[in-house]
């Protein structure tokens, strides 16, 4: 089977994280892409949304994913910060829909969890894991990068694309992550 590719959308209306990985059948992953689209909190909303959109459909169009990982809009405490993040986070669904990907949403703890091994990690662990699970000499900057690409890879590692090799190894946080998806099973 073919490497999994998938392009992992971390939704904001300022940055809006892009990531793209291939995602092998043992879990190993390449970046493929990874960036920030940037809107101008100036512009009239309709202007930054199509600044976000027209951004991601670029990225689709350059790299050719088969899935879409978006991060799951969740409440806060700042209803303005919310608005943006889901407003962005229903263009990239638009998106997907438009292009025929297969989208899902999952929430940051999903996404901390399938990375780290750690539900809570800050941005910072997540940065250093996404790091060294692509092999990269640093760490994506900034975090809304990193995190694209560790949607990308929760999403690639939970829909079980990606089945650990018969006598392969797994990093720590991906072990974790397959004993997770075993103990739900049962």
């Amino acid at each position: 089977m073919a490497a999994l590719r998938v392009i992992g959308i971390d939704p904001g209306l300022t940055r809006c994280g892009v990531g793209v990985v291939d995602v092998a059948r043992n879990r190993s992953a390449t970046l493929v892409h990874v960036g920030v689209v940037r809107s101008d909190p100036g512009e009239p909303i309709e202007r930054r949304l199509a600044t976000i959109a027209a951004g991601i459909r670029a990225v689709i169009d350059l790299h050719g994913p088969t899935v879409m990982a978006v991060e799951r809009v969740f409440s806060q405490n700042n209803r303005h910060s919310v608005m943006g993040t889901a407003q962005a986070s229903g263009i990239a669904l638009l998106i997907a829909g438009e292009r025929g990907l297969a989208a899902t949403t999952h929430t940051p703890t999903e996404v901390k969890a399938a990375v780290t091994g750690y539900g809570a990690a800050d941005k910072r662990q997540v940065q250093a894991m996404v790091a060294r699970i692509l092999r990269l000499d640093e760490m994506p900057q900034p975090a809304d990068a990193a995190d694209a690409l560790a949607l990308a890879l929760c999403h690639a590692w939970r829909g079980g694309a990606a089945q650990a090799p018969a006598g392969g190894t797994l990093t720590p946080a991906q072990r974790a992550w397959a004993d997770a998806e075993r103990l739900a099973r049962r």
